[in-house]
């Protein structure tokens, strides 16, 4: 109950990421959100993706604590193999000092990754493959900006991957270090008038004594070519650490390659409160080419299209003469007629 809690107040925020294909002529970033768009960057494409951002956190009840520093979240994205297909690098590392107040003030300070994952994400259901059925229709407003309910049936993808930590880490619970698996779901709606809804249903640490269940539920609007606005809640639950966040901001496209982005990140608890400001950005390398398409329309298949055709017969082809030519016949009437008149 507590994590259905938030997920049914916070059903209207959202994920940041409008992509109806694989591959797209515009960049295609997780960012300005922490949720995962159930598509690719599309193969050969090599894509980088960065936020440094500001950390405020303060616990009011005893022991009363304060943290402050930077952090930066990070990843790298390579579409393999296949459109359906990538592998991926995501990070978070953080700087802060730890003040905990007591008789005296006594300050700690901390440096390390949050988390270090590796893993690899597959699109196993994709709605809008069907190209044709999703043009716009030409010859009618109403049937473009209308409610489509097969706009409910989302794309799906999964993840498999594995955290590393390395002890001492006064982010994760004592005692965990090493590799530990980490599986997702992630699903994407595409809807009429620039709306986007994705969903991260995730389990990372499994088999350690933070054993994480996540959830993210995002919302995006972008209401002109270049700027998007998103909203986003992540609810956290583990014996751990368990929080209920909330993130609102927005991405700049500012060419094909280049995304900017800034966002709020910020809780309602005191146990501790947070606050996040991020200023973050994405680039791609993109050398993506699109695969060739035999038509067979080569000599030899045309060949062969036209024997079936034929019952199995090439087709006879009448050897033109050329205007020049004179048929034997022709030639001795004139050879004759020449004879007559030297006599």
């Amino acid at each position: 109950m507590k994590i259905l809690k938030p997920l049914l107040t916070l059903i209207v925020f959202l994920s940041g990421h409008s992509l109806f294909a694989q591959y797209t002529e515009v960049i295609n970033s997780n960012r300005p959100g922490m949720s995962r768009s159930a598509f690719s960057v599309g193969t050969n494409v090599l894509q980088f993706e960065v936020g440094p951002y500001y950390v405020k956190e303060k616990r009011t009840p005893l022991p009363k604590t304060e943290v402050s520093g930077l952090g930066v979240d990070f990843s790298a994205r390579y579409g393999l193999f296949f459109e359906q297909l990538e592998v991926n690098i995501e990070g978070n590392y953080q700087n802060d000092t730890r003040t905990v107040f007591s008789s005296s003030a006594s300050e700690t300070k901390r440096s390390n990754f949050k988390y270090l994952t590796v893993g690899a994400k597959y699109l196993i259901f994709d709605p809008y493959k069907n190209e044709e059925a999703n043009k716009p229709n030409l010859y009618s407003w109403k049937a473009n900006h209308s409610f489509r309910w097969k706009s409910l049936i989302p794309a799906v993808a999964i993840y498999a991957g594995a955290h590393y930590d390395y002890s001492p880490n006064s982010y994760t619970a004592p005692g965990i270090e090493g590799f530990s698996p980490k599986v997702m779901i992630a699903t994407q709606n595409n809807f009429n008038g620039g709306w986007v809804f994705v969903m991260n249903l995730s389990k990372d640490r499994i088999g350690t004594d933070q054993s994480d269940f996540t959830y993210i539920l995002t919302l995006t609007h972008s209401f002109s070519p270049q700027w998007v606005i998103f909203g986003e809640t992540q609810g956290i639950q583990s014996d751990f650490y368990a929080d209920n966040l909330f993130r609102v901001g927005g991405a700049y496209l500012w060419d094909k390659n280049f995304q900017l982005d800034t966002a709020l990140t910020f809780n309602t608890k005191d146990t501790p409160s947070v606050l996040n400001v991020t200023f973050g950005a994405s680039y791609r390398f993109d050398f993506h080419k699109d695969k060739e398409i035999d038509n067979g329309n080569s000599a030899e298949e045309e060949a062969k299209r036209q024997s079936r055709r034929n019952g199995g017969k090439p087709k006879k082809v009448k050897k033109k003469r050329k205007k020049e030519d004179t048929p034997p016949k022709e030639k001795e009437r004139k050879q004759e007629r020449e004879d007559e008149d030297f006599d």
